[in-house]
């Protein structure tokens, strides 16, 4: 329980209520009346010099969109992955950063200022660091190394939260599924320290290898503790963390909402989980929990044997290397570096470590830590009130023309379509920054002390959350900082989020033309939008609550449409070998298909029945679909992209480039035709939204 579960929950739905919000409007400003300047990206908002025009848009629409680019590229050593997203994060940082250093400058700094000064000294003063070497973490690793019982282990994975460590079963508060004003303690299985089940089960080569090289890695960690004779203990950990794996449920199962929705009251927990001393794991969370979802029931009863067969030795080896592996960004650098060359460059093929400045800023700047406090700053320096007003008209242009597009569907009934359009109508947009700012009172941070900072912060935001647990759940909180560049959907709340950091070129540009800012932010909105009624968001009503609002052949019939799409991107094949999960990801698929075509649609109706201009010999629709594609436009390490068709939730970026496959207009404006790789016939294009 290292970080809320909440925030960790609502990541499921980034780019992977029930009314409007309140909107502080002096004006109606529309796109063409802030257009003052040049467009940041080309002559109208697209990078024209990143395409391959040897490349026919209908064989690979990603290559034609950004081909040149990619094939030009160098990986800077320092990254696994890099495109848009990449591009606009480096320049939050940057400026994050700026904003840091002119606060150490300054004496006069307020509480929350000084907060982030001292969090950030102390992050950055590697000499102190260097010196202490495993100190910090000597008084957890005293009390692993005196685990002698169950209870003992038990306590330990009980403050996983606070202490970083992994447990193979863990939770946190979430919202009652059932009942959207209610928290609820959700718990789940966990403990892995490779990305995914199949890193450990899987016979091929390459996952071997992966394995030989954990073990020596869990070695030479091992031997900062002191711990010379590794390898054998090593393997034994590996075993265990197997063992760990064969009783995790596959992704594909873990996303499913129907069989992870298992409520249970905390007086009837002992006889259905039977073999854990639940009372003395919450007495080290501070939690009262009335009432838990056990989101993976036959998982956790298998982490449960495990903790009551496997030998307390091998429990205490794996979390003496976790306690050193969880932590090594806060110790020496030769801890960090040590565990780097595991987790970077052999796991994901990242040559180099960040700057360790902008691991500072990474730390500081997530929700359960100090990134609210550095927000509220970057949202004064950069992001113009006008762009939020473009914005919420955006959302409100893509409202409607979901709505239209819910109107015309030949494969729903009326009575769908009634719910369908009450929740559209119901969705709450967030955008830019919180209506109500986190209060860091209380909060103690000292420039000399990271791993004394570090359990403040999370004894700090533990106790906000213990605080809260029985009151009515808080529809101000983001599960975002302003200057993250991503997006959310909380079924939950039925609300969308855009944080600012991501309202910049390539996805919206005031000074772009309209078609661009269709094809970026549109259609990011459009897919958040989506994940309202994707194969798990469309289990939650208008007011957030999971229910079946649907009749039995309308379900049927989505059903069948997003089987099509999973089987549409299971063949997508980016390592030999290795394709796609089309089932796990199928989520962000319709939120990216559905999206797109929203978006269009929203933006043939911002045209008011005239036809788009041509610029740079280019139509508004190929200018739209090109704007969508280079917001995919990427570049990984082949690592990475393993690990992000094994642990990921969304497909690679060039593949989501080519969902405007399954949209008419896109065959018309590029001339796709029969023999052409990417042409589907229209009764294989996926219609859904």
């Amino acid at each position: 329980m290292k970080k809320s579960l909440i925030a960790a929950a609502l990541a499921a739905t980034f780019l992977a209520g029930c009314s409007k919000p309140e909107v502080k409007q002096t004006e109606t400003v529309t796109q063409a009346e802030v257009k003052t300047g040049k467009a940041e990206l080309g002559s109208f908002g697209v990078d024209l010099t990143a395409r391959n025009e040897a490349v026919k848009p209908g064989d690979d629409f990603f290559m034609y969109a950004s081909g040149t680019w990619y094939d030009n590229y160098q990986m800077p050593a320092d990254k696994t992955r890099y495109g848009a997203f990449s591009a606009l994060a480096d320049r939050s940082e940057e400026q994050v950063k700026a904003i840091i250093d002119d606060l150490a400058s300054r004496q006069d700094l307020t509480g929350e200022e000084k907060l982030v000064a001292d969090f950030y000294a102390a992050y950055m003063d590697t000499e102190t660091l260097n010196k202490l070497g495993t100190k910090p973490l000597e008084p957890l690793l005293q009390e692993i190394n005196a685990i002698a019982n169950t209870d003992d282990l038990t306590k330990v994975f009980g403050q996983a939260w606070l202490t970083g460590v992994k447990a193979p079963l863990g939770g946190g508060m979430w919202f009652n599924r059932l009942d959207p004003n209610q928290y609820e303690m959700s718990m789940g299985a966990g403990g892995l320290g490779l990305p995914d089940r199949s890193y450990y089960l899987e016979s091929a080569e390459r996952f071997v290898k992966t394995r030989e090289a954990y073990v020596a890695h869990i070695a030479d960690m091992l031997k900062f503790a002191g711990i010379e004779d590794g390898k054998a203990r090593a393997e034994a950990i590996l075993a265990l963390e197997t063992k760990i794996a064969e009783g995790h449920w596959p992704r594909e199962k873990r996303r499913d909402r129907d069989l992870t929705l298992n409520q249970i009251k905390r007086t009837e927990l002992a006889a259905a989980y039977p073999g854990f001393n639940w009372d003395l794991y919450f007495a080290q969370t501070g939690y009262q929990v009335p009432q838990l979802n056990m989101s993976q029931p036959e998982p956790i009863k298998a982490m449960i044997a495990l903790i009551n067969q496997e030998d307390l030795a091998v429990w205490k080896d794996y979390l003496t290397y976790h306690a050193l592996s969880g932590n090594a960004d806060l110790l020496s650098e030769e801890i960090f570096n040590t565990n780097f060359a595991f987790y970077g460059k052999e796991l994901s093929g990242q040559q180099e470590p960040r700057p360790r400045w902008k691991r500072a800023i990474n730390q500081m700047s997530d929700t359960d830590s100090l990134g609210f406090a550095i927000g509220k700053v970057y949202v004064k320096r950069h992001f113009p009130e006008s762009s939020k007003h473009q914005m919420s008209e955006l959302v409100e242009n893509l409202r409607t023309a979901l709505g239209e597009r819910i109107d015309g569907l030949d494969w729903m009934g009326a009575e769908t379509k009634v719910n369908a359009k009450a929740k559209l109508a119901a969705f709450t947009p967030k955008i830019g920054y919180p209506d109500v700012w986190q209060s860091f009172d209380g909060l103690t941070i000292s420039n000399n002390d990271l791993m004394g900072n570090i359990r403040n912060v999370r004894q700090f935001f533990q106790a906000d959350s213990v605080a809260k647990e029985l009151e009515k759940t808080d529809r101000n909180r983001w599960g975002m900082t302003p200057q993250q560049v991503n997006a959310y959907y909380n079924s939950s709340f039925n609300e969308i989020v855009f944080p600012a950091a991501i309202l910049q070129p390539p996805f919206f540009d005031p000074n772009a033309d309209a078609a661009v800012n269709y094809g970026g932010i549109g259609a990011v909105i459009g897919h958040e939008m989506g994940h309202g009624f994707d194969d798990q968001g469309s289990k939650s009503d208008a007011n957030g609550i999971q229910r079946n609002w649907w009749t039995d052949a309308d379900r049927a019939a989505f059903e069948a449409k997003a089987d099509q799409l999973a089987e549409q991107y299971s063949k997508y094949e980016p390592i030999p070998g290795n394709f796609v999960n089309g089932r796990n990801s199928l989520g962000e698929n319709i939120g990216d298909v559905g999206g797109l075509a929203m978006a269009y649609h929203a933006y043939k109706l911002s045209l008011n029945g005239k036809e788009a201009p041509i610029i740079d010999g280019l139509t508004g629709d190929q200018r739209f679909f090109l704007a969508w594609a280079q917001v995919w436009k990427e570049k990984r390490t082949e690592q990475s992209m393993l690990n992000q068709l094994r642990a990921g939730t969304h497909a690679p970026g060039q593949f989501r480039a080519l969902a405007p496959r399954n949209h008419d207009a896109w065959y018309k404006a590029f001339d796709v035709k029969p023999g052409d790789k990417l042409y589907l016939p229209e009764d294989q294009r996926v219609r859904i939204w």
